[in-house]
């Protein structure tokens, strides 16, 4: 298959001298498109550090990446950017909303950036956070969602420009196991296809069933890879499961009665 990422003798240091800290160690990498790829290990181990240097967010030390087919830091910073625009979704660990816009707003940022009608952004928007069960939070400010709706606002955000590689930093960190497994099956049945690519950092083992292939790190390195599953990925888009429709029903509430 042909390869979304390669990384090749990746290094990245932070600091200088005594205080230098060694984040990645000389890590190698590929990722296939079609292929959702999970990267886990202990916290400290330099996950955030490598898929923030595959997203661009960060320079490596030294090394070669490939993404999409393109030597990404080789390009002018200008070019740098309607790459990432283009072809890029990233889940935050942090979700990084902005407090003054709404829900649909939030998520609609990227379609703003590349020039979509203002009303028609929102529009889709709103279509996708609905199928994430907040149609009726579209108009919320993150101040006002939970932590699990907010998570669910900035996995919309990386998928609504349509991107060929999403990576996402623990999306399920702050979501209970059914909403989880909610989510997995969206980026299983609507952004894995043939010519996309997903890359997952986590420590969540209860989603570790949706992985074509498993990396271990640690210490800055990549120490084994677990292919899970052979089957090739469809060449079309896959429906939304009904599933998703009932979002709101199923799981708008946790096994306390409280909101989630």
């Amino acid at each position: 298959m042909e390869p979304a990422v390669v990384c090749r003798n990746i290094t990245k240091a932070f600091g200088e001298g005594d205080a230098q800290v060694q984040a990645l160690r000389g890590l190698d990498l590929e990722i296939a498109l079609g292929e959702l790829a999970m990267l886990v290990g202990p916290s400290g181990c330099g996950k955030t550090t490598l898929i923030s240097i595959i997203a661009g967010l960060l320079d490596a030390t030294s090394g070669d990446l490939e993404v999409l087919g393109a030597r990404t830091p080789a390009l002018p910073p200008e070019e740098q950017i309607l790459f990432r625009q283009r072809n890029l979704g990233f889940v935050f660990q942090q979700f990084n909303l902005l407090p003054t816009l709404t829900a649909a707003e939030n998520v609609a940022v990227p379609l703003f950036v590349a020039g979509e009608r203002r009303r028609i952004a929102v529009e889709k928007a709103s279509d996708l956070l609905d199928e994430l069960g907040l149609g009726d939070h579209l108009r919320h400010r993150p101040y006002q969602l939970s932590g699990g709706q907010q998570q669910r606002v900035a996995i919309a955000r990386a998928l609504i420009h349509d991107p060929r590689l999403v990576v996402c930093d623990e999306p399920t960190s702050a979501l209970d196991a059914q909403t989880g497994h909610k989510v997995m099956e969206l980026f299983s049945q609507v952004a894995l296809r043939a010519d996309r690519a997903l890359l997952v950092v986590t420590h969540d083992s209860r989603i570790f069933e949706f992985a074509d292939v498993i990396t271990r790190m640690e210490d800055g390195r990549a120490i084994g890879t677990e292919r899970r599953r052979t089957n090739p990925p469809p060449t079309h888009e896959v429906p939304v499961s009904p599933s998703f429709r009932s979002f709101a029903a199923t799981e708008r509430y946790g096994s306390d009665g409280r909101e989630a």
